[in-house]
């Protein structure tokens, strides 16, 4: 019996013929697969709209809450302030008032007397008829609700109680804000490009942002203008959602090109937020991927049909990929050790790493004489080694957290920076060095009144950029001077200071 002879002859001809083999099995997979992606690409357009739309119109509704809560919040603040000046006059109260609305940017702001009695920075008026939310008696919770002024303009008007706050012998039962809705959906534009467009409706589907909702529906009442393109269970089911304030979606056709719209209500309002996508043009875009790959398999066919060899260059596109996705992976891991770098992980805000990047930055546009608008405001924590040493590293771990956050809250058009154990920068340009003396004079305020409440006291100490100033450095050497100056005030005062 002879014994067959592998010879190097036929493992390269196996390996040809494996090659074409392999290469016409991908080929025709590759076939079949483009026709499938062709097939269902009309399918897919409606899971990705729907899915798109989703995100979009939840981020949106959150955005709005998030504005919500920031002025209630704000509010709160605002009434402890004033209820702490001891306010006797009306006069004093609209300074106060006008105080409160430039350091808590609360754009019009105004309390209410137990008479009905509207108190703004400006002026005085009978409120009853004018806010729904004091046609009770007593004012027990918070109050979301959207009000019409001078003939069509809306606004959203949020109030609170005051239960606790007496100005000069008369209760105050509440205070309250109102934000224009203009002002909201320039908070959510974004260029769609005419592929997306957004809208805040009322439960009754009535346009209350007065933005376009596509070509079709455009500013009109929403349920009005589907009504004749839908089915009529459909419509009926959409408008109990609204009603209801369940999130929801709608598809229709309108002029021959198919829509999707979805939407979501808005948390602690009557509002729902819709959002619409024109399916076509994500139905284009899909088709146009799927022939451009259709394509490009057929030149591969031809490639390979011409040249063996494809079969090698294949794999070696392949590992190439493999390449990239690895150096990608890399890169990404690059750039989150990098925010872990330039992230004190303490506070949470920047730390000295990312303050010497800003640094450079800076000094290079000092150097090329292309910034006007910077100042440095450099702050130290009064009596935190006092604290370790007496309280433990904990406590001073604390008092460096309420510090930063202290810091973070006024500084908030600026860039706050940990350089050392008990030492903060603040970076102020543009809009944060315009308000920079408001927000010194308040800041310096609360940590007057800190010292007495044995709360956390900062020395701070600030300077501008001026055209003698070489580097940033310049800058923050007078400033750390002030601050310096500042601690020995502050010691006069009663704060603790280490030696």
């Amino acid at each position: 019996m002879m014994k067959t002879q592998i010879t190097r002859k036929t493992i390269i001809l196996t390996a040809i013929i494996g090659g074409i083999l392999l290469m016409v099995m991908v080929t025709i997979n590759t076939i079949v697969s483009s026709m499938q992606v062709i097939t269902t690409t009309d399918e897919a357009v409606s899971e990705v709209s729907s899915f798109y739309l989703e995100a979009m119109a939840d981020r949106r509704s959150k955005t709005i809450t998030n504005l919500i809560d920031n002025n209630f919040y704000h509010m709160e603040k605002a009434v402890e302030y004033i209820n702490d000046q001891g306010i006797k006059t009306n006069e004093e109260l609209r300074d106060t008032i006008g105080n409160v609305k430039s350091l808590l940017s609360l754009n019009r702001f105004a309390l209410v007397d137990e008479d009905n009695i509207v108190h703004t920075q400006y002026t005085t008026y009978t409120g009853g008829s004018r806010h729904p939310f004091l046609s009770d008696e007593e004012m027990t919770d918070r109050s979301v609700s959207t009000v019409s002024i001078y003939g069509s303009s809306k606004q959203l008007c949020l109030a609170a109680p005051t239960p606790d706050l007496k100005i000069a012998g008369k209760q105050y039962k509440a205070g309250f804000v109102q934000i224009d809705i203009k002002e909201i959906v320039d908070l959510l534009a974004f260029d769609d490009e005419g592929r997306t467009y957004f809208g805040l409706y009322s439960k009754n589907g009535e346009n209350l942002s007065g933005t376009e909702l596509g070509p079709y529906i455009s500013k009109y009442n929403i349920f009005d203008m589907i009504k004749t393109i839908i089915p009529e269970d459909e419509w009926d089911l959409n408008r109990e959602n609204f009603a209801n304030a369940v999130e929801g979606t709608i598809s229709f056709t309108a002029d021959g090109a198919p829509e999707t719209l979805c939407y979501v209500p808005v948390e602690n309002t009557d509002w729902m937020m819709v959002v619409l996508i024109r399916e076509s043009v994500i139905q284009d875009r899909i088709r146009g991927i799927s022939e451009e790959s259709m394509s490009l398999s057929y030149r591969q066919i031809v490639f390979t049909l011409l040249f063996s060899v494809a079969f090698f260059l294949i794999l070696f596109f392949m590992f190439r990929a493999m390449s990239y996705n690895n150096l990608e992976a890399e890169r990404e891991n690059t750039r989150t050790f990098r925010d872990m770098a330039n992230t004190d992980s303490l506070t949470g805000i920047r730390n000295k790493h990312a303050y010497s990047d800003a640094e450079a930055y800076l000094d290079q546009m000092i150097k090329d004489n292309s910034i006007e608008k910077l100042a440095v405001v450099v702050c130290d924590i009064n009596g935190l080694k006092h604290v370790n040493d007496t309280l433990g590293h904990a406590a001073g771990d604390k008092l460096i957290k309420d510090a930063s956050a202290l810091i973070c809250a006024h500084f908030n058009h600026g860039a706050v920076y940990r350089i050392g154990g008990d030492e903060f920068a603040v970076i102020l340009q543009e809009r944060g060095y315009d308000s920079m003396h408001e927000v010194l004079d308040a800041i310096n305020r609360e940590v007057e009144e800190n010292i007495t409440g044995n709360e956390v006291v900062v020395s701070i100490g600030y300077s501008t950029l001026t055209p003698d100033d070489k580097l940033v450095h310049d800058v923050f050497e007078r400033a750390d001077q002030m601050m310096y100056e500042r601690k020995q005030q502050l010691k006069a005062m009663g704060a603790v200071t280490r030696s």
